[in-house]
């Protein structure tokens, strides 16, 4: 018996129209992606205007002249005083003085970091945090400069270790320069350093058949070297310069007792670091006017004794000028020890002092009581001297008594210095 026919199958409707049978199941999450069954937007409601805001009285405005020169008003605030600005003589008036009090209040700083930073950090730094086993006094300096050194170059970028610098010295009578790049200036510390290493029982950076004299080897490394020399001097030197200092702070202090042979003249240890430490901040102070950045000098205890040491060659150089003809002949030859011909010299400034230097003998022991002349320069001009960066007529020096003796002395002080 038939009943009442029940409704087609949709899948079988589908399939017997040749496309693909598909059983409906319940509507689920994943429905609700098919854009199939995505429901109809609902319309959105047509806005209503609210009813027109007032403008702002005279006095609403002036009342926000303090928020607009803080920055602190909304945007409809602000448009609406600056439009009054432009119709109001009295609030425009009073709105400059505002906004000048608030420049002065909130002054704009640059964001850029101040030049010295790291240098004042690492000072800083290094003075609160004493080491475990402490660096010798006289290599302190060393350290130092070595760490202040390594602190310029450590952002140098490739070009910059390829900067044009030009090393200059006085020998004999007249000037001499050299030009060499950054990286080349840090392979001649290297080398030179590389004395100081040899005394102490270390590696030579240049291997045994390296030059024993500081120029000679500076030459013979820029030549050997691999053309041009790149930013991976910067590790060795750095590298080198921790292990002397680790060296001479584990020695204990008999290690002073050694003596570093520079080939024309030897120094005891500790004045020999005291010398590398001084030609590390001239061509530091080299480096960084090449590439236009400043650089402070030593502080003022090393300073001093850097000038200290100068002052202390000074009769010896002195003495090699007036064998090779350089220099008046000494006037007055005195037996050892005993006082003789003397000029004083004032250095004033960071790191300033006095010294008495002897005139006619290395020997000889300085007197007040025989000097014949006196000198005055400031500080960082007498390094400079003595760093052959300036020349001794070009040197502002304050001086009184024997002429002759002043310029030899000036012309010693020149002579110090070498490549």
């Amino acid at each position: 018996m038939n009943g009442p026919a029940d409704p087609p199958d949709e899948g079988y409707e589908e399939q017997r129209r040749g496309g693909p049978a598909r059983i409906p199941g319940p509507r689920g999450a994943a429905d609700d992606l098919d854009p199939r069954h995505a429901p109809e937007p609902l319309p959105e409601p047509p806005a209503v205007p609210g009813p027109p805001q007032p403008p702002r009285t005279h006095a609403v405005l002036k009342s926000l002249l303090g928020a607009w020169a803080l920055a602190a008003c909304s945007a409809e605030e602000t448009q609406a005083v600056e439009d009054h600005l432009t119709e109001c003589a009295q609030c425009a008036e009073e709105a400059l003085r505002l906004r000048d009090a608030v420049g002065l209040l909130h002054p704009e700083d640059s964001l850029d970091l101040k030049p010295l930073l790291r240098s004042r950090v690492l000072e800083d730094c290094l003075g609160k945090r004493p080491a475990r086993i402490p660096v010798p006094a006289w290599a302190n300096p060393y350290d130092t400069e070595t760490a202040r050194l390594d602190a310029l170059l450590r952002d140098f970028g490739d070009s910059e270790w390829q900067t044009p610098v030009r090393l200059k010295w006085f020998e004999e009578e007249r000037r001499q320069s050299r030009r060499t790049t950054v990286a080349g200036v840090i392979g001649h510390l290297l080398t030179v350093d590389g004395l100081v290493a040899t005394a102490l029982g270390l590696d030579d950076p240049l291997g045994p058949e390296a030059p024993a004299d500081a120029t000679g080897r500076t030459e013979h490394y820029w030549s050997s070297a691999e053309q041009p020399i790149t930013r991976q001097i910067r590790e060795p030197w750095r590298e080198q310069g921790h292990t002397l200092l680790r060296t001479v702070s584990f020695a204990g202090r008999g290690v002073g007792e050694l003596s570093v042979d520079y080939g024309p003249f030897a120094l005891p240890l500790g004045d020999a670091f005291l010398e590398r430490a001084f030609e590390c901040w001239v061509h530091a102070w080299d480096i960084a006017e090449a590439v236009d950045y400043p650089y402070d000098p030593p502080s003022g205890p090393h300073l001093n004794r850097m000038i200290d040491l100068a002052a202390r060659l000074l009769p010896s150089a002195l003495a090699h000028r007036r064998r090779a003809g350089l220099a008046a002949p000494a006037r007055g030859l005195v037996a050892a020890g005993a006082p003789g011909r003397t000029l004083h010299l004032e250095i004033e400034g960071a790191g300033g002092g006095s010294w008495d230097i002897a005139l006619d003998s290395p020997a000889a022991k300085p007197s007040p009581e025989h000097t014949v002349a006196q000198i005055a320069l400031d500080g960082a001009e007498f390094c400079q001297l003595a760093a052959g960066h300036i020349s001794p007529e070009e040197a502002a020096v304050g001086q009184h008594g024997d002429r002759e003796a002043i310029r030899d002395v000036l012309f010693a002080a020149a002579s110090l210095s070498r490549l």
